[in-house]
C-alpha cells in the first residue's frame, strides 16, 4: 500500500474570520470551510433547538404521565461508551427530576447480543418495567419492541444508527436519522440524542412548574455535559457545529474542575491531567477504558463508575476497567498476530502481495474474541487500507462480523446491498457508514467474504489502496512557536470531520531512541529552521525505519506531523507528533496532490 501526503486547498473563497486569528489557525479553519466566526462560536445558545427533533413531544408526553405516576422506567443500554454515557445521563437527568424507581439494564454481547432483543426484554421483566427508553439502540429492534408492548410495556426509543425498512412499533421515536425528522444534525451520537430528549423533559417539567410544586431545584442540564462530551467523541461521529458546542462546553467542564467523580477517576488512571484534557483525551484514553468493560464483561461496571459519587470507589472501579483494557490489548495483540498469519498465507496461496487483496476482506478465527474483533477490524483497515470485517464464534451455528471501512465507501450500504442480492445470506446487520456489525451462519462464511469483496469493488477502485494523509501544508520556522502550539490545542475540539491540524515538512533527523519498546523519541531540526525540536513517533514500522540508536544520524525525511504541547514536570514545550515519515528520496513535490 502506497501512503502519500496531499495538501488540503480550499478554493478562495469569502472569509470574515478576524484578524487576530493566526494566519496558519486561519489557513485550518478555511480548510475546514469555515468562512465566518460566527461558525466557530461553540457556546451552548448555538445549539439546535430540541423542537426540531421527531418524535419527541410524544416522548416527553409519556414520561411527564410515568412521572406523576411514579411508574417504573428500565433504560435499555448498549455495551460501548457511547452507550454507557447515554445510560449514565438518563439515570441522572431522571432522578434528578424526581424519578423514584429507574434503573438500567445492559445486554451483555455474549448472551443477548446487540440492542433490545426479546431475550433483553424478558430478562428486564423481572424489574416489571412500566416503561422501556432504549439509548443508543432501538432503531432496528421490531422484535423485541413487541415483545415489550406485549408485556404491558411502553417503549420510548431513543437512537442515532441509520434505520432499516421496518421501524419497531415503539410508542415514540426520537432519532434524527429517522425519515421526516427536521433536526439539522444528523451527526448526534447516542449520548447526544438523550440528552436532547432530557433536556426537552427539564424544560416541559419546568413550564409545568413542576420543581416549585415538589420542592426540587431545578436540575442544571449542564452537568451532563461531561458525559456527552466523552459519549460523542468517543463513539466517533461527526464533529459538526452542534457536537463541537456539546463537546467543547463538556471539555470546559472537566478543565474547571467541576466533571464528575467517575470521570475524574478515569483520567487518573488513564494519567491524564482534567486541566489540559482534549478530545483526543476521551477518544484514546478514556473511551477504550469504558469500552473494554463492554468488550470483555460487563459493561455495567463502566455505567456504575460515571454514576458513582463515592471517590474511593469510583477509584476502584475505574483501575478495574484500566486492568480489564490491559487485558483486551493483549488479546487484540494476539489477534493482530493471528491475522498478518491468515494474510500472509492468504498471499502464499494466491502468489501475490498484500497490495493485491481483495478490495474488501474478511477474516474469521474460531479462537477470536466476539468483544475485540471491532478493534482487530479497524487495525487492520487502517494497515490496509480497505473495508475489514473480522469475524468471531456467536454460538454453534452462528458467526458474528465487526466491519471497519474507510472515506469512501460506506459499509451499510454495502451490507444492506448483500443482502437484497443474496436474501439468505445475512442474518441481521446493522451500523453506520465506517462501522457496521452483522451475522452470518458460520457455513456461509467462505460465500460472504466472496460477495463481500466483489460489492466493495463495485463501490471503489485500486485507487483505494493509496492511503492520504491530508495536510495543512508546511510551516515556517517563526511557526514552530509554543504559542501556535497552544492556540492550535486550544482551538478545537478536532475529531472526526473536524480534524486535528496535521503539516508537513522536510526536517533532519539529529537524534533518535526507542522509548517503550515501540516508540520513537526524536530531536529533529526543520530544514527551513535552524530550532532543534523534540517529537515523538507512535508505534512506527521499526524495522522499515532503519538505524534506531541514540547516535546522531543526520537523516533526512519527509514527515507528517502534528504542532502539540508537551506538558512534563510542570513545564509546557512545543512537541512534534510525526503521523507519517517519508524517505528523503520521495520529494515532497511529488507526493504532494492539491485538491
Amino acid at each position: 500500500m502506497t501512503k502519500i501526503i496531499i495538501r488540503r486547498h480550499k478554493q478562495e473563497t469569502t472569509t470574515t474570520l478576524p484578524e487576530h486569528i493566526h494566519p496558519v489557525l486561519r489557513r485550518v479553519y478555511k480548510n475546514r470551510g469555515i468562512a465566518s466566526e460566527d461558525e466557530l462560536n461553540t457556546e451552548l445558545p448555538g445549539l439546535l433547538p430540541f423542537t426540531d427533533l421527531l418524535g419527541i413531544d410524544k416522548a416527553i408526553e409519556i414520561l411527564y404521565a410515568a412521572l406523576q405516576q411514579q411508574e417504573r422506567v428500565l433504560i435499555v443500554g448498549d455495551f460501548d461508551a457511547d452507550g454507557a454515557t447515554s445510560t449514565a445521563v438518563a439515570i441522572s437527568a431522571l432522578r434528578s427530576f424526581g424519578f423514584l424507581h429507574v434503573n438500567f439494564i445492559v445486554p451483555n454481547r455474549f448472551e443477548y447480543g446487540y440492542g433490545l432483543t426479546p431475550e433483553i426484554v424478558a430478562a428486564a421483566c423481572q424489574w416489571q418495567p412500566d416503561i422501556i427508553i432504549t439509548v443508543d439502540n432501538g432503531i432496528s429492534s421490531c422484535a423485541g419492541a413487541a415483545y415489550a408492548k406485549e408485556q404491558g410495556m411502553q417503549v420510548i426509543v431513543t437512537d442515532h444508527h441509520l434505520p432499516g425498512a421496518e421501524l419497531p412499533a415503539a410508542d415514540a421515536i426520537v432519532n434524527p436519522n429517522q425519515v421526516g425528522c427536521p433536526f439539522a444534525s444528523k451527526n448526534l451520537a447516542g449520548v447526544g440524542v438523550i440528552f436532547y430528549v432530557m433536556l426537552a423533559l427539564r424544560s416541559y417539567l419546568r413550564d409545568k412548574n413542576w420543581f416549585a410544586i415538589q420542592h426540587l431545584p431545578v436540575p442544571n442540564m449542564g452537568q451532563l455535559l461531561d458525559l456527552v462530551a466523552l459519549g460523542t467523541v468517543a463513539d466517533v461521529v461527526p464533529l459538526d457545529r452542534n457536537n463541537r458546542i456539546l463537546v467543547r462546553q463538556g471539555l470546559q467542564r472537566i478543565r474547571a474542575g467541576k466533571s464528575r467523580i467517575g470521570i475524574d477517576a478515569l483520567l487518573a488512571v488513564a494519567k491524564r491531567q482534567a486541566e489540559n484534557v482534549t478530545a483526543s483525551d476521551m477518544g484514546f484514553a478514556l473511551g477504550p477504558r469504558l469500552n473494554a468493560a463492554g468488550r470483555l464483561d460487563d459493561m455495567s461496571l463502566g455505567i456504575h463508575c460515571l454514576l458513582c459519587d463515592d471517590p474511593i470507589m469510583a477509584k476502584r472501579m475505574a483501575l478495574n476497567l484500566d486492568n480489564l483494557n490491559k487485558e483486551r490489548r493483549s488479546i487484540e495483540e494476539t489477534m493482530q498476530e493471528q491475522a498478518q498469519q491468515a494474510l500472509a498465507k492468504f498471499d502464499r496461496q494466491h502468489e501475490h502481495d498484500s497490495e493485491n487483496l481483495p478490495l474488501g476482506v474478511c477474516l474469521f478465527d474460531p479462537q477470536w474474541h466476539q468483544g475485540v474483533i471491532g478493534i482487530l477490524a479497524g487495525r487492520l483497515k487502517d494497515k490496509l487500507h480497505r473495508p475489514v470485517i473480522a469475524f468471531a464464534v456467536a454460538n454453534d451455528d452462528e458467526v458474528k462480523g465487526s466491519a471497519r471501512s474507510i472515506a469512501g465507501v460506506h459499509i451499510r450500504d454495502v451490507l444492506d446491498a448483500i443482502a437484497k442480492q443474496y436474501p439468505e445470506l445475512i442474518s441481521k446487520f446493522g451500523g453506520h457508514a465506517m462501522a457496521a456489525g452483522l451475522t452470518i451462519k458460520r457455513s456461509d462464511f467462505p460465500a460472504f467474504a466472496q460477495a463481500f469483496a466483489a460489492q466493495v469493488s463495485q463501490h471503489c477502485d485500486a485507487d483505494i489502496l493509496q492511503s492520504k494523509i491530508y495536510s495543512d501544508g508546511e510551516l515556517q520556522a517563526e511557526d514552530f512557536s509554543l504559542s501556535l502550539a497552544q492556540s492550535l490545542r486550544a482551538a478545537g475540539p478536532w475529531g472526526q470531520a473536524f480534524p486535528e491540524p496535521l503539516f508537513d515538512g522536510q526536517f533532519e533527523v539529529l537524534k533518535q531512541r526507542v522509548v517503550g519498546e515501540k516508540h520513537l523519541k526524536l530531536l529533529l531540526r526543520p530544514l527551513n529552521s535552524d530550532q532543534a525540536l523534540d517529537a515523538i513517533f507512535f508505534n512506527p514500522d521499526l524495522d522499515a525505519w532503519g538505524n534506531t540508536t541514540a547516535a546522531a544520524t543526520r537523516q533526512h525525511v519527509t514527515l507528517a506531523y502534528r504542532l502539540d504541547v508537551n506538558h512534563y514536570r510542570g513545564e509546557e514545550n512545543v512537541q512534534l507528533v510525526v503521523e507519517l515519515a517519508l524517505e528523503k528520496e520521495q520529494v515532497l513535490a511529488e507526493q504532494v496532490v492539491m485538491e
